[in-house]
């Protein structure tokens, strides 16, 4: 399933190391373009299984503004450190995508319908919210004044092995500036949890009872009960991951930026299942890999950052994205037959 986003993500390479400035491959600009990339793919890859199951969630994006009010309200407004504001955020976000995968499961409903009402329900939760909060603002700030001492912050925020890369400078071995600091310091954590979570969702999918279930359900629920596989169970434990990669991103965001506001996430839910459906997913169910989305969002983060190391208009963005998602959902379809016949 992941062919497509690999080819796509060797083209598009090719496609800037011919167009863009060549500090678009230098430590620093793979970076700078792997940040943004790893934030929607920690939301992808929790699109992507869900997907597999045979299932849609519309609200992920607005998920992550709500989380990010809750994790505010936990550390701004009660004071609590962040070893207990962290799972109460988790547990919060998960029970939001409980709540969705038993309405879906209990009514009847498709999922895109029901998550695109979570969508807007979410959205306008976080504006009452944060001006509940804030005293009338829709920002609500002091965060990283909260949690810039506590043991932590540096698991969800900042870079990563900053002695390794200050020690690589004074070996010569990664670019510095004049003054010989090195001009990247580390990797940034949300990297880090993006391949960290590619890892244990492949594991997941391929290589557990649970992973078969996933298939099984996205690919045929009636089938798959009858023999024996908990459908029910395994769509709303998918739709609370979800909702938790969301609040992931939420917390890493709102420790990095230092606040939350109601705009945080938004339209990101489309974002991730065009990353998803390009890493091989069909929207039918029954068939991807996290692996798959893991790609799909590299080649986003590299077209969003890499055409401002080119000449062209960063409107061409959506232009090109738009037209990966056709190509993607073509290639893929294409593939598919040819492997099953």
């Amino acid at each position: 399933p992941e062919l497509g986003a690999i080819a796509g993500v060797v083209l598009v390479a090719i496609f800037f190391l011919i167009t863009a400035d060549s500090a678009m491959f230098t430590s620093s600009g793979i970076i700078n373009f792997m940040t943004p990339a790893a934030q929607l793919g920690i939301l992808a890859i929790g699109a992507a299984m869900l997907m597999i199951g045979g299932e849609f969630d519309l609200s992920i994006g607005s998920m992550v503004a709500f989380a990010g009010l809750f994790f505010g309200i936990c550390v701004i407004v009660w004071g609590l450190p962040l070893i207990a504001a962290i799972p109460l955020t988790f547990a919060f976000s998960a029970g939001v995508g409980a709540i969705n995968g038993m309405i879906v499961i209990r009514s009847g409903l498709p999922s895109f319908i029901v998550t695109l009402a979570f969508l807007f329900i979410l959205r306008g939760l976080s504006l009452v919210g944060l001006k509940w909060a804030s005293g009338g603002s829709t920002q609500l700030r002091g965060v990283r004044d909260a949690t810039e001492n506590d043991w932590l912050a540096p698991i969800f925020s900042g870079d990563a092995f900053p002695g390794l890369f200050a020690w690589l400078a004074d070996k010569g071995l990664v670019e510095t500036f004049k003054n010989g600091t090195p001009k990247v310091t580390g990797i940034p954590v949300e990297i880090l949890w993006f391949i960290l979570l590619a890892l244990v969702a492949t594991y997941i999918l391929l290589r557990t009872p649970a992973g078969n279930w996933i298939f099984a359900a996205g690919g045929d629920a009636t089938a798959a009960s009858n023999s024996g596989v908990p459908v029910n169970r395994i769509k709303i434990s998918l739709f609370m991951v979800t909702a938790c990669c969301a609040a992931l991103v939420a917390i890493i965001t709102v420790i990095d930026a230092g606040s939350t506001d109601a705009r945080r996430g938004f339209q990101k839910e489309f974002e991730a299942i065009i990353a998803a459906v390009i890493g091989g997913c069909l929207l039918t169910g029954g068939y991807g890999s996290a692996i798959g989305a893991f790609f799909g969002s590299i080649i986003f983060g590299m077209v969003v950052i890499g055409l401002t190391y080119t000449n062209f208009d960063q409107d061409w963005f959506q232009v090109f994205l738009g037209g990966m998602l056709l190509i993607a959902v073509l290639f893929n379809n294409a593939i598919r037959k040819r492997v099953t016949g």
